[in-house]
């Protein structure tokens, strides 16, 4: 592994450490109420409120290890509904958003699989006030439309989606964009990222295949 994997590693173990630090501080914080609290309806108060991180981390850390990580094994092949579950559970955990899920495909390439999820990912956060998300993905092409009251991307990660950013000027936040591009070049395909216009936000991957 070279140097420049071994620092790509890092961005996204800093983005998911970024992202699981609210609900462990969370669960550290409750823990430490439950000590000191002898009301019986403020310690059953307490015990909700550490079930509710506990279910927030747990799903979150299950999500990143698909988006990131080596889930699946060394099987080519990933089960989609897999992916749906992920992304139900990263949008229920903020309970904001809707899923609208229209992927027939039983089963997804790896690389597939995490360009999905990623773009989901970027999606779900651009979407400030809430909204709708719809995933879709047939043959070689996937679809990924966010669309609610206000959508707002950061430029860093449309840059860095596109392939326009310099390597050694990523950051943690912008380490999901990359790691879809990355895969999208790869595979011999091309990212398209629509303007934020009419309360829409469209992400567009198409593969030769």
């Amino acid at each position: 592994m070279d140097s420049k994997s071994v620092e790509f590693a890092s961005l996204l173990a800093s983005r998911l450490c970024h992202d699981l630090l609210s609900p462990i501080g969370a669960l550290n914080n409750g823990i430490e109420l439950l000590a000191d609290e002898h009301d019986p309806e403020m310690r059953e108060r307490c015990m909700e409120l550490l079930a509710e991180s506990a279910k927030t981390s747990a799903t979150k850390l299950k999500f990143f290890r698909l988006a990131f990580g080596a889930a699946g094994g060394f099987d080519d092949e990933i089960d989609s509904r897999e992916a749906k579950t992920a992304i139900e559970g990263l949008v229920g955990t903020q309970g904001r958003v809707e899923l609208d899920w229209m992927v027939e495909q039983p089963s997804m390439s790896k690389a597939k699989i995490k360009i999905l999820l990623n773009l989901a990912l970027i999606a779900a956060d651009a979407l400030v006030r809430g909204g709708a998300l719809l995933v879709g993905a047939e043959g070689g092409e996937i679809v990924v439309r966010a669309e609610g009251e206000r959508i707002v991307l950061d430029p860093e990660l449309k840059t860095a989606l596109l392939g326009k950013t310099d390597a050694d000027a990523l950051t943690p936040r912008a380490a999901a964009a990359w790691l879809v591009h990355v895969l999208v070049r790869d595979g011999g395909g091309e990212v398209q990222v629509s303007e934020p216009e009419d309360n829409v936000l469209l992400f567009g991957v198409t593969f030769a295949d």
